[in-house]
Formats: C-alpha cells, structure tokens, sequence
C-alpha cells in the first residue's frame, strides 16, 4: 500500500503526518504530483515507465553487473561498473598516497608554506642572517607531529572500516551457501541471515523460516526506534524458494529505482518466470538493521556498499575548523603584511644610510662593490627571516598539544562516564575543543537522545479515580511508596514497576466491575503479536506505547496469550478465554484511535476503543459517566506531560453488526478510495461509546534533559529539536523536557507560511524599499509581547523554502519541450533565485526569534539543510546531537557533531566528533570543557602573540643603530631557543590547566558562557592590543638597557657597554618579563604552574652559561662565539639593576590596568571568581537540602494525545500471514507450490 503525498501543491497544504520525499527523488516519481495527473491503468504505458527504470538486478548472475551497458566513465577511457562493490571506505589515506597527500593538506595551511619559504631564503647566503637550522628543526618537528596525529586517526578508520568490511555472511555460490566476507559480496548474490545478524547490504526479502515468510527487524541503526518492525516476503518467493536448490534456480530480473536516501521509501518490480510482481518498502531488509526473532532468511542483494540507503545519508564528510583557526590564518596574513611593510621601510633606510654614511666610512667597507640599492634588496630578504619570529611555528605545535591536552581531559572525565554501559565520553577529534565553548544552537534528534524510547505505565483513571500515585492497600497516600509485589501473577513482567497498591487490591478482590472492564480492554484491543520463548511470553508491538499499555494489563492479571485470524484468547486473573474477533479497525494517524469488534463466549458482541481524548469526547454516549471527572484528570496527566489515551467501549447487537458488516465486506473490496469508504463506516459504527477511563503513560527521557536544557538556555544556547516523529509526540516530549511552556504562543506551519507570504508580497509590492533594506534589520516577525515556539513539519518546511519547485520546472521544460512561463507574483512561487535565498532568510530569522523550534516528521537530509540554513544565514556556531543513521548528515553539517553512544547502535557515533552515552553530559561538555577549552586557548594565543612581538620587535628598534643592516640584537642560540625552551612551558601550561572559576561553579552560572558565544576574548581587537602590549614591552626592553649603557663604567673600571653583554642583558630582561607576565594573567595555581615560571627562568640562566664557557667554545669555535659574557656582565650590580628597572616598568601598566579593570568594570567572571568561597558554600548548602520534584503549572488545556508513529499490524492479523503454520513439507524439486486457502484479505 503506497503512502499518501506530502503534496505542496495541494490547496490545504501538506499533509503533517507523512514524511516529505527526499532530494533524490526521480523526475518520474514527481510526474503525478506534478502535473495533478493519478496514475495510469494501461500496462504499456506502465512497461514504458518500469522500462525507464535505471537499475537492474539479475539473480545469482555477478557477470550481468559487469555488461558494457552498465560501466561509467571514470577518468578519460578508464571505465568501470555502476553498481558499487559492499565494500566501504571511511579512510584517507593508503601506504602510497599517505606522504603526498598529508603534506599537500599540511601546506594547505599559510603558516607552513610561509616557513618553507623562509627556509629557502636562509639557504641562500646572500640573504642569510640566521642559521637555516633555527627554521628547518622546528618546521621538520610541526609537520612530523601533526603527520603522525593524521596517521593515528587515519589508522582507527582502517581499522574500523577492515572490522566491518570482514565480518561474515552466507552467500550462495556454485550452488551452496558459503560464508563469505561482506567486503566480497556482490549485487545480485543470493544471502542467509541467521538471528541477531547484522544485514550487510540493501536485500530484498526472498523467504524465511517464520510462517508467510515474515522476517522482524530492529532498526535501532537507522532511526533509534527500538520496537521491532517487520518485513516480508513476496508470497510467490516464500513458496517456491525455500531450499538450497531453489534458490540456486533463481532467475529473477529485478527493476527498481536507482540508489537514493529515502528511508521510508522503495519502488520496483520483479520479473520472473513471465510474471511480474510489485516491490515496496516492506519487502526490503535495509543494511544497518539487524534480523531479529527469525531463526532464517533469505533475500537477494539490491544495493550494496555506498550505494545502500544507509551510506548515501551519510552526508559527505567535511573538514571541520574552529572560527578561532581561520581568525588565525587572517591574522598570519596581518603579520605577513606588517613584516613585508616593516621590512621594506627598514630596507630602504639602509639603502640611504649605505649611500649617506656606510660607503664613505672606510672602517665599514666589506670588500664587495654592490649597488645601494641592491644592498637595500639583500637587506629587505634579511630582515624578513629576521623578523619571521612574528609567527613563531611553535604556535602550532603548543595549539595542538593544548587541543590534544583538552581532548584527554574530556575523555578522562568520570563525571561523563555511565557505568551502567560501561561507556566513558570520548573526544573522536582534537580540532575542535575550543569551538566547543562558542555554540549558539543545539540541533538535536529527539528518540533515543532526548528520550530512552521506552514507554511505561505510569497512571490511569478509572471510573472517575484516580490510580498511580504512591498508596497503600487502603488508599491513604505516602511520601515514599514502594513498588507493587506482583510475585500473585506467574505472568508477571519483572521489569514492571507501580506504587499504587491501591489498584492491585481492587482487581484482585473483583469487586469493581469498570477496573476489570478497563484491563480487560487494553488486553484485547492491540495489534500486538506475541511469541513463547523459554516459557516466557514475547511481546512484538508496532509502537512501544502498545507494547506498553499491554504489558501493564498482563501485570495486572489480564494476559494476552495468543491470537489467530478470528481468535483472540487472554487469562483473566487466572481464568483463560478465548475472544471471536469480528473485526479489526487499526489506527492511523487521521482516526487517532483503534477499534476492535469481539464476540463474547455468552455470545455478547462488544466494541472496545482506545484513542485520543479529542476524537473519542466527541463520539462519547450523552449518558457516558465520570466525563467531566475524567477531564479533569486528563488535565493533569497532561501537566505531567504523560501520554493519555482513552478507554471507552459499546455493545452492539447481532442485527447491527450484521448489518455493518455486509458494508464493511463490500468497502474493503472497492478498487478506488477504498481508504475513505473504510473510514466512513469505521465513523458510523464507533459511535455512543461508553467511558471506562483513561491510561497515561510516560515516555521516558532520559536522566536530566529538562535540567540540561533549562540550564543551555540560560546560557542562551538556543535548541532545536529535528524528529521523523509525528507532531503530537514531538510536540508532548517538547512539553516534557521544559523545551515548551505553557507561556509559549507556538506557531505552526500554516502561520509561518502566511507571515512570510505576508512579508515576500510587501517586498515584491515594494521592490525599491526592499531592495534599499537589504542590509538593514528587517521588522520582527512577531511584534506580540511574550515568548514564541515553532512547530513545523517536513511537508511544511518543504513548502515554505520551496523545496523541488525547480525539480517540478525541470520535468514540466522536458514533457512540454519549451520554458516554463515566469512566475507569477500572486501565485506564492519565487520569482527567481534572489527571492527563494530571501524566503529562506526570512525563515531562519522568524525561527531564530522563537524560544524553541520543533520541526517533526523530516528526513535525514532535511534535517542537514536546517542546520545549513542557520549556519549560512545566521554566521552562528552549531552543534547537532542525535544516536541514529538518520542524524549522521545533520551531525556532519553541523560545525560540531556529538553522537549518543547507548541501545541504538553506533551509525552516528562513527560520524561524529564527540560521544557519549546520555544527553545530560552535554551540559558539561559545553558550560565546564567547551568554555574552559576557549577561555584557555584565547589566553593562550594572546600571550603568545604579545610575547613573540616584544622579542621579535627589539630587533626592529636596534636597526637605527645598526645602519639598517639585518643585524640580529640577540645572540642565534637564544632565538633559536626562546620559543623552545625559555618562554613556551608556563603558556602552554596555561593554555592546558588555567581556569577562571571551578566546574561547578561554570555550571551554576551559565551566563560565563556568553564571552565564548560573542567571540569576545579573541578576535582583532585583542590582536592588536597584544601587538601594542608587545610594542611597549619591546621599547623598554630596548632603550633602557641602551639608556643604562651610555656613557657607564663597569666596577673594575671596564665599560660594559659592548654589544655581547647589550645583548645578555636585553635577552635577561625579556625573558623574566615574559614569564612574570604570564604569571599576572594565570587565574589558577598549581604547583606546575609555580614550576614552570621559575623553571624557565632558572633553565634560561643555566643554558647562557653554559652557551658562554670556554669548554664548548673550544669544541664549536665557529657556533658559539659569545665566550664569557654571562659571567662578566652579570657579575655587574649595575647591569641587574638595569634589568629590574626594565621588568618594572614593563609589568607595572599591566597591574595598574588590570586592577582598574577589575574594579571598575569587572566581567561575569570576575565577579564570580571575587565571591567564590560564598557561591562554594551555598553549593555545599544545597547539596544537603533535598531537591523538590519537578512540576509545572498550567494555564491552558491540550491534548496529551501521542501515539504510535504509523499503523498497526491489524493488516498482518487480519490476513493471517503472521499466525498459520506451514503444512508438512512434501515438496517437488522443480516447482513447489504451497496449496493455500484464498481469503479476502489475503493481500495486504
């Protein structure tokens, strides 16, 4: 049965309860809705269409894949086969391409290439005034880390890929099953799959040892559903491809549509035999699924490796960098420009001091006749390596040591651990640590990651009472209940918990007739499925909330046992009935409710119907009972967001059931609108019902979620919840997680639609105002004061952003083989692409002004055009949070992905950039590590910036007195080891443990979140104050020690103003600012911290003298020719009075500043950090206080109403497919035909 169209051209709009057809649909699946055409009864024409079809699989046939027809073109004439082999590849590199590649990405990066540059310029003797050594070590150590951090990730997705493409399956080949790996198997091949096995492609189901060929899967991998889904063979393949040698026979030419995302959707036809036999989605096993409850089957191989469903909603997979790496690159090419500018003014101030002064001086003449000019040239070169400490390539070593840092302490995290599946957090990247502490918007999957996706019987009112909270037998309340013995009932499920012993007491002792009615009831009317195993009964049901409210009757001593076709047999408190089943009247998601017909033993017939409080009110007898009570009661269910159904039933005579079902027989045989027809007679007999009560059970989320969110929305984290769920659930879970409030007006896609209708229509009607406001701040959309939510659905999404409207043009431009005509401006399509980029900034900006955003019932890929749309229309930070294959696009467009590791398989773990196991861990990983990680970086690049500057720019303000001529200030080891050893460990060790205020403190006031959101500890600003800072600290660093060396003389009557002993004491004084600098901007102290200040003061001191004895000089005469210095000139009083008259002037506008700022304007931050011992205490104060439960108050009524997610299984029930056995196998080789009864229903 074909699934309705979300049809945006349909006068009433899209239908809200079916997913959307993704991008890859056809241009021939659009002809219908396209042209409003139905479709068409002659078969020629329906040959045509198949014919038009570009897949073609042959049975047990591997050569057909390879025919000339099927090869594409590769690369010029190299040619191979379209259908993909099951291998997959997730990795980059091999052992050929990993050197090229890796380096070609690794020079990819500016500051690599500029080093490389600056190695090949002081190779050059001419230019050369530092030793190439000081550039290639360094450089030779960044692109070896970072190469081998890219082999190590490289190397797990091998090994990923090589676990996967290994693992093992049956495969018929040369007519027997043989196991082979899956990396080996081919479209075409014929495959058995046992219980609990993974499916390792897209298969189409043949047989399977359960009746009727039935085959249960759980989809965990692709969507996060846990209840299990079944799938079933063609009946003509059930009965004729059951052994081995039938199977080898199997000749079979399969036609369908080519490789697409769509999940929920599959169209084809099998030719066999010359017959043809339809294909849908329910006779296809999906890779990523695993077989469960089915000791056999057998399906052919449809799609395989990349082509599967599941691979092709992977995205692609994009390189991911942080806002602070890019500010990085353009502040790289900003220093470019200032060493390019300051190098050419410096060269052409030699130029004219070589013509003006050095040429005439004989005691500078070098022997060489050169041109001023081109001595100016030499000179530019020289001071471009000189200067090139600028951008020290020690940054990115120290950054990615701090990101590699960040990443373990994520992983090390005990407070992200859930022992309950052993699953620690895990950082599968260490690029993005920092971004992790600037996110704007949450994009998150609901089931599975916001929720448990197990539902339980929670409450229930019956007969106008009221049952679930903690009571005894008696009915008086208690503070604390403990669960309900059921140790009376054998049947008992263990798991089940309830507290209200009240309830228990009353069916146990028969009295009240409406409790027994009402779990006789949920008993009876279901499609669940149940089988025996280990004497235990099985529950199979089409949504958990079934399964649920099934279980909870078989608790109470109403226990489904079994059904037939017409039969359905339950124990009554021990007492075991069988029920005639006249009929089955399933629910979907227009009727909102379910009926079944039963036919008492006493020869009673009954209807029992359970469904939503606002279709079943309206169909209630006038002389219902406990209506109002029951009201009220379902109010309150709702506050507590749980999910109601109502309980009613109706007796009906032989000579009306008679009556209605000769009508039913007739509606369920029509060949056109026979939906409607069975809809309408459903309506005339679901009428006058009688109220019993009404459930209420509580879809469980996960341990935190309200918590977690209400604490990322202080932090003016905005969340959006992305759900293939249909709108009432979606919108019920969004009550229960404080997503929704009561004090919310939520906006549904009919609303949005007319508002953005409204604003393209005054745009159009005034086109040179609107074009004049491009750049201005449009009107808000909702001028209304309070708080705004929006709901919409896929089809509505795909209506507003105007979804396949070009796809619709196109098909139109080739059935009419002429242009389409111009839009017209009345008839709401865009007028070009201007106008459909305009309707998209519109949405994002009307969704952005809502507090909360739900958008149900969309596809994977949807899902990532979202996400897309705020990236590129927003310029904010996202993150996308989900635990299926449905979620790994949005995972990989968003700029962080996070994958929730539990139950539902490990498809977007493998995607993502973050794992763990619940969706409170969030909180941590963005208000404790994500901030910490920027706050840390941020510091860390400040400092790293100012102190290359102050060290790089003394040379600058040495060459007025060195005639411009390159020459260095400092002597070549402390350059090459200033930024090595004397000056990096205290910053990085900032940059890996610094933090302003503990974790619990980050999460008690979300608000220090806010700098990171904003960009405001790093961005061009603090670039140039550091640059500044670092002019300053230069200028004093320079001309003091210049000043105090004018005209002095040493104690032993010696002036020590030589250039060596300039240079010790310039060098000294540097390095003792930089490290006490460092130590006024560490907010937190560890005795590494302490270490490492003076450890590299102390380290800088004792490697000068060594640098400076006689021994080594005698060893290396030619490297190290400043023999001596460091003794002589700092055995001087004068020269350390020098250096600490230079530290003191450089630290001491810094304290001044920072105290003014501090008191003056402090930040969130500073703030905290003053009253940390009073915010700790009041910690410790609430932790001994008992946390009140969480309650919401309401204002206004709505409808609890969330119920399963598609229909039941009443089809299956109702054919019998699922129930009758299989007679005794007698069958002929060459053609075994099961003889089976034909029914009306046979055919679902």
């Amino acid at each position: 049965m074909s699934r309705p169209r979300s049809d945006s051209q349909g006068s009433l709009g899209p239908d809200d309860e079916v997913m959307p057809y993704s991008d890859d649909e056809t241009d021939e699946e659009l002809e219908p809705s396209s042209e409003g055409e139905g479709p068409s009864g002659d078969p020629q024409e329906t040959e045509q269409k198949l014919g038009e079809f570009g897949w073609r699989v042959k049975a047990n046939d591997r050569d057909f894949c390879n025919l000339p027809e099927f090869q594409k073109k590769i690369f010029l004439c190299l040619k191979k086969s379209k259908y993909s082999g099951n291998a997959i590849k997730t990795y980059k590199y091999n052992a050929l391409t990993f050197i090229p590649l890796n380096m070609f990405e690794q020079f990819k990066r500016a500051a690599n290439l500029y080093f490389l540059a600056l190695l090949i310029l002081q190779i050059i003797p001419q230019i050369t005034t530092l030793p190439w050594y000081t550039t290639l070590v360094p450089l030779v150590l960044v692109l070896g880390i970072t190469a081998i951090k890219d082999l190590v990730d490289d190397l797990a997705r091998h090994r990923m890929d090589k676990e996967i493409n290994n693992r093992k399956c049956e495969v018929l080949l040369d007519g027997r099953f043989q196991e082979s790996k899956w990396r080996d198997i081919h479209v075409g091949d014929v495959v058995r799959l046992k219980k609990n096995d993974f499916i390792p492609a897209d298969i189409m189901m043949l047989s399977s040892s359960n009746p009727n060929s039935l085959c249960y899967v759980e989809t965990a991998e692709l969507d996060g559903e846990t209840n299990l889904k079944f799938k079933m063979g063609l009946r003509v393949t059930d009965e004729r491809l059951q052994e081995e040698s039938q199977l080898a026979r199997f000749d079979a030419m399969i036609i369908c549509e080519e490789p697409n995302n769509r999940l929920d959707k599959f169209t084809g036809t099998m030719r066999w035999r010359k017959d043809s036999f339809p294909l849908d989605l329910d006779n296809m096993l999906l890779r990523g699924c695993t077989i469960r409850n089915t000791d056999e089957c057998h399906g052919l191989v449809i799609f395989a490796g990349a082509d599967t469903k599941i691979m092709r909603n992977g995205g692609k997979t994009r390189f991911k960098r942080t806002k602070i790496d890019e500010l990085m690159n353009y502040m790289v090419y900003t220093i470019f420009v200032l060493l390019i500018l300051v190098s050419s003014g410096l060269a052409i101030g030699h130029t004219f001091w070589y013509e003006e002064i050095g040429s005439k001086a004989w005691y500078l003449y070098d022997g060489l006749d050169q041109q001023a000019s081109y001595r100016g040239f030499l000179s530019f070169w020289g001071y471009i390596i000189v200067l090139n400490t600028m951008v020290p390539i020690s940054l990115y070593v120290s950054v990615e040591v701090i990101r590699l840092g960040q990443s373990k302490f994520i992983n090390w995290d005990l407070q992200m651990y859930y022992a309950e599946k052993d699953t620690p957090a895990k950082a599968r990247t260490t690029t993005l640590n920092e971004q992790l502490g600037q996110i704007e918007y949450i994009f998150s999957d609901k089931t599975g990651t916001l929720t448990q996706n197990i539902m339980a019987f929670k409450k229930c009112t019956i007969g106008g009472r009221t049952y679930g909270d903690a009571t005894t037998e008696t009915g008086v309340s208690l503070e604390r209940g403990k669960p309900v013995d059921f140790s009376w009932n054998t049947y008992a499920d263990k798991k089940f918990d309830f507290l209200d012993h009240s309830l228990v007491a009353c069916i146990r002792s028969k009295k009240d007739k409406d409790t027994l009615e009402f779990f006789k009831l949920l008993s009876l009317c279901h499609t669940v499925m149940v089988e025996q195993k280990e004497d235990e009964l099985v529950y199979q049901a089409a949504s958990p909330d079934e399964g649920a409210l099934v279980t909870a009757a078989r608790n109470f001593g109403f226990v489904f046992l079994s059904r037939t076709q017409d039969t359905i047999t339950i124990s009554e408190m021990g007492e075991e009935t069988t029920y005639g089943m006249l009929a089955l009247l399933d629910f979907n998601s227009d009727r909102k409710r379910m009926s079944i017909i039963l036919k008492f033993p006493d020869g009673r017939i009954r209807l029992y119907c359970k469904g939503a409080d606002t279709v079943m009110y309206e169909r209630l007898h006038p002389n219902s009972k406990h209506k109002d009570t029951t009201q009220a009661h379902l109010d309150v269910f709702a506050n507590e967001t749980l999910r109601t159904l109502c309980l009613c039933y109706k007796d009906i005579s032989q000579k009306d059931f008679d009556s209605w079902s000769r009508k039913h027989k007739a509606a369920s045989v029509v060949m056109s609108n026979r939906e409607e027809a069975l809809d309408e007679l459903y309506e005339q007999i679901e009428n006058n019902l009688m109220l019993i009560g009404a459930t209420a059970i509580e879809d469980k989320l996960q341990d935190g979620v309200p918590e977690t969110i209400a604490k990322l929305a202080k932090a003016d984290i905005k969340i959006w919840v992305l759900t293939g769920d249909k709108k009432e659930t979606a919108e019920n879970i969004g009550y229960s997680c404080s997503l929704l409030t009561d004090n919310m007006q939520i906006h549904y896609g009919e609303d949005v639609n007319v508002k953005l209708t409204t604003r393209q229509a005054n745009r159009r009607n005034n086109p040179l105002a609107s074009g004049l406001n491009r750049k201005k701040v449009q009107d808000p959309f909702f001028t209304e004061p309070g708080k705004n939510a929006l709901i919409i659905t896929g089809g509505w999404l795909n209506e507003i952003l105007y979804e396949k409207k070009k796809k619709r043009r196109r098909f139109r431009l080739r059935r009419l083989g002429k242009r389409p005509p111009s839009a017209n401006p009345q008839d709401g399509q865009p007028i070009d692409d201007w106008e459909k980029e305009m309707r998209q900034v519109d949405f994002v900006d009307m969704a952005c002004e809502c507090e909360a955003v739900i958008c149900c019932r969309v596809t994977p890929k949807q899902k990532a055009n979202v996400v897309s749309l705020v990236k590129k229309y927003k310029k904010a930070i996202t993150l996308s949070i989900g635990d299926g294959a449905n979620d790994v696009n949005m995972i990989k467009t968003a700029d962080i992905g996070v994958g929730i590791s539990g139950q539902e398989g490990m498809q977007a773990v493998m995607s993502s950039d973050y794992a763990f196991a619940q969706f409170c861990y969030l909180e941590r990983l963005l208000l404790v590590h994500g901030r910490w990680s920027y706050i840390r970086m941020c510091k860390f690049l400040r400092f790293f910036f100012f102190k290359n500057f102050a060290f790089t720019l003394v040379h600058f303000w040495y060459s007025f007195f060195s005639g411009y001529s390159a020459q260095v200030a400092y002597e070549d080891w402390f350059i090459t080891l200033y930024n090595v050893c004397y000056s990096s460990l205290p910053v990085l060790l900032v940059g890996l443990l610094d933090q302003d205020v503990n974790d619990k403190l980050s999460l008690k006031f979300p608000k220090l979140y806010l700098p990171g959101q904003q960009g405001a500890l790093f961005n061009y600003k603090n670039f140039f104050i550091s640059l500044f800072h670092g002019i300053f600290v230069s200028l004093i660093t320079f001309f003091i020690p210049y000043g105090a060396f004018l005209q002095t003389m040493g104690q032993d009557g010696e002036a020590p103003s030589d250039y060596q002993s300039f240079a010790v004491v310039t060098a000294s004084s540097l390095i003792i600012t930089v490290n006490l600098q460092i130590s006024l901007d560490t907010s937190y102290w560890t005795f590494v911290n302490c270490f490492a200040v003076l450890g590299s003061i102390a380290i800088y001191f004792g490697i000068m003298f060594d640098i400076h004895s006689a021994g080594i000089h005698v060893i290396f005469p030619s490297a190290f020719t400043f023999t001596g210095v460091a003794s002589n000139a700092l055995r001087q009083p004068y020269l350390w009075l020098t250096i600490i008259l230079t530290v003191a002037i450089s630290l001491l506008p810094v304290i001044c500043i920072q105290f003014l700022h501090k008191s003056i304007w402090p930040s969130v931050g500073d703030k905290v950090q003053r009253n940390r011992k009073k915010y700790e205490m009041e910690e410790e104060e609430e932790k001994k206080k008992k946390p009140a439960p969480f309650q919401r108050g309401r204002q206004s009524r709505r409808s609890a109403y969330a119920f399963s997610h598609s229909r039941g299984y009443a089809d299956l029930i109702a054919s019998g497919r699922s129930i009758r056995r299989r007679p005794a196998a007698h069958r002929d080789p060459q053609d075994s035909i099961r003889e089976v009864p034909q029914r009306e229903a046979e055919n679902i």
